[in-house]
C-alpha cells in the first residue's frame, strides 16, 4: 500500500507542475503555460483576496511540484514545468484595471520579462529546487505588472477595462 502511494505522488506532482500536461507542448511550453494562467485569471473573481490567495497557493504548490519535477526530469527548471508561468500571469495582472486588451498586453510583457529575466530574477532562479523555479517568474511578473501599470498610465487608460 505504501509503495503505491509513493508511485502516485510523483505523478500528481508532475500533473500539477506541467498544469495537467500543458508543459508537454513541444514548442514554447512557457507561452502555453502563460496562456493557461491567463485563462485562470479570467476565471478568478476580480477581488484582490481571491487573486492573492491563488498566487500564494500556486507558489506553494508550484515550489513543491516543480522540485519533484526537477528530480524526475533530472534537470534544473525543466521546460515541462509551467505552473510558474501560470502564477506569473496572475501576478502580472494583479491590481491592474484591465480588460481583455490589457490582459493581452500583460501576457506579452510577462513573456518578455520571463525570457529576459532582469535582475534580480536571474539571481533568484538559483535558489534551490522548486522555490527557484517559482521565484524567478514571480520577480519577472512584478516587472511585467509595473510595465503594465506604466502602459496604462502612458496610454491614458486605453488598455484599461477594455
Amino acid at each position: 500500500m505504501t509503495r503505491s502511494k509513493e508511485a502516485t505522488r510523483p505523478l500528481f506532482a508532475l500533473a500539477l507542475s506541467t498544469v495537467f500536461g500543458v508543459g508537454y507542448v513541444p514548442v514554447a511550453s512557457g507561452t502555453f503555460g502563460s496562456a493557461a494562467g491567463l485563462l485562470l485569471w479570467l476565471g478568478l473573481p476580480s477581488s484582490s483576496t481571491a487573486q492573492i490567495t491563488a498566487i500564494v497557493a500556486l507558489f506553494i504548490v508550484g515550489s513543491w511540484s516543480a522540485g519533484v519535477a526537477e528530480r524526475h526530469f533530472n534537470a534544473p527548471d525543466p521546460s515541462q514545468v509551467v505552473i510558474d508561468e501560470v502564477m506569473g500571469m496572475i501576478v502580472t495582472l494583479l491590481w491592474n484595471p484591465v480588460g481583455w486588451k490589457g490582459a493581452i498586453v500583460g501576457f506579452f510583457l510577462f513573456r518578455l520579462t520571463d525570457v529576459i529575466k532582469p535582475y534580480p530574477a536571474n539571481r533568484v532562479e538559483r535558489l534551490p529546487g522548486g522555490i527557484g523555479v517559482m521565484a524567478d517568474d514571480f520577480v519577472a511578473a512584478v516587472y511585467a505588472n509595473l510595465g503594465l501599470r506604466a502602459g496604462i498610465w502612458l496610454t491614458g487608460h486605453l488598455i484599461a477595462r477594455s
